[in-house]
């Protein structure tokens, strides 16, 4: 099967990365990363006026580009590739997913001020006591007259500190367990009763834990039909897998590159480490395990327009793939490096932290091997 991109693809693969490797250099990201803020908006501003990367997934109703899941493949790859620390996944792939999939006029307008770098939005879903089950969530959102009234917490909310809104997914009915009663409403940070922790994760981002204190929203608020928003998470969480895992891809190939440069540079008995064969099958088998990944990036991409049974299938066959190869490359990496990869003087250390978080990230393997096993189950019976 051809693999290869077409010109257009190309060019906005090299455009991107020219972009990347002009302005996103490892000191200016780890300034940035350090800063009180946390990222650079005008980085952001730039993907969205010079790049247009915000709106390219978007409709053309709202000043998007209509661009196809291989595209969103190839931003992602080179956004890994150079450890991007704004929240294009958690907003424009997740909340835009949504948004998009709502359909409402209020959603389109939303989706177009994020494609013009205007509105940040991040999902609040998971909770101290859910794990990584979409339908455990137990956050309670009840009617109050005309609008609705909301309590409970959510956790490790990714990107929430850059955020103007966030999106929350809480149950209107039933209980955690089950798929039925959940919705999605969008809050305004500054609601009475909203209160968040933030904080800085292991991986150079921001993240908050917050607080819903009998948070008060009007009818508008709720996205979607009421009860009804676990499928239309489902399906964004396993586009969000295929975008994790071209990052994935992108991050990993660089570990790989950097792993062999380092070790033709650094010396024992009077020669390069990379000419002894230990560490030269050593590398081979990162390699493969990056082949691996990418192989399992296109697959999962090619299948998000599959039945929903095969698409979860590539979902989590993909993410069980991607955290092996994570934990192997990330792994391998830091001890061919020796000392340095322990350190903060060289990249690898903090490429092996987001690798360690993109390995967690929307399931472990663990529960994708599980959830893998289950649709087996279900598509045999």
């Amino acid at each position: 099967m051809d693999f290869s991109f077409t010109q257009e693809q190309e060019l906005l693969r090299n455009s991107l990365r020219a972009f990347l490797d002009d302005h996103y250099g490892f000191a200016a990201r780890r300034t940035a990363q350090r800063s009180s803020a946390g990222w650079r908006p005008e980085v952001w501003k730039a993907f969205a006026q010079d790049l247009g990367i915000l709106a390219l997934s978007f409709p053309q109703s709202c000043g998007g580009l209509e661009g196809d899941a291989v595209l969103t493949l190839i931003v992602m790859e080179e956004l890994g590739r150079s450890l991007v620390i704004e929240p294009y996944l958690e907003t424009i792939v997740v909340c835009g997913g949504l948004l998009r999939r709502a359909g409402s006029s209020a959603a389109l307008q939303r989706l177009g001020a994020m494609g013009r770098g205007e509105l940040l939005t991040a999902l609040a879903w998971a909770e101290p006591d859910c794990g990584h089950r979409i339908d455990s969530v137990q956050m309670r959102a009840r009617k109050q007259g005309q609008g609705w009234r909301l309590h409970g917490v959510k956790a490790v909310v990714t990107a929430a500190p850059w955020c103007e809104e966030l999106l929350v997914l809480a149950r209107t009915s039933g209980s955690a367990g089950e798929s039925a009663g959940l919705s999605l409403f969008l809050v305004d940070k500054n609601r009475p009763g909203l209160t968040s922790r933030e904080y800085p994760t292991i991986d150079g981002r921001r993240a908050a834990d917050v607080h819903f204190e009998g948070v008060s929203v009007p009818a508008e608020a709720l996205l979607g039909a009421e009860g009804e928003a676990h499928s239309a998470v489902e399906q964004v969480f396993d586009e969000a897998i295929a975008a994790l895992s071209a990052e994935a891809t992108g991050l990993l190939s660089k570990l790989q590159q950097d792993t062999i440069g380092y070790t033709k540079q650094r010396r024992q008995f009077g020669q390069p480490i990379a000419n002894f064969q230990v560490l030269q099958h050593r590398m081979v088998d990162m390699y493969m395990q990056v082949e691996m990944a990418r192989s399992a990036a296109y697959l999962v991409t090619l299948q998000l327009q599959s039945p929903p049974g095969a698409r979860a299938l590539a979902a989590s066959a993909a993410k069980v793939t991607i955290g092996n190869a994570c934990r192997f490359v990330g792994q391998n990496a830091v001890q061919l490096h020796g000392g340095m990869g322990m350190t903060d003087d060289l990249p690898v250390g903090d490429y092996f932290k987001r690798a360690t978080v993109i390995e967690q990230d929307f399931g472990d393997v663990n529960f994708h091997l599980s959830r893998h096993a289950q649709l087996k189950r279900l598509t045999r019976g």
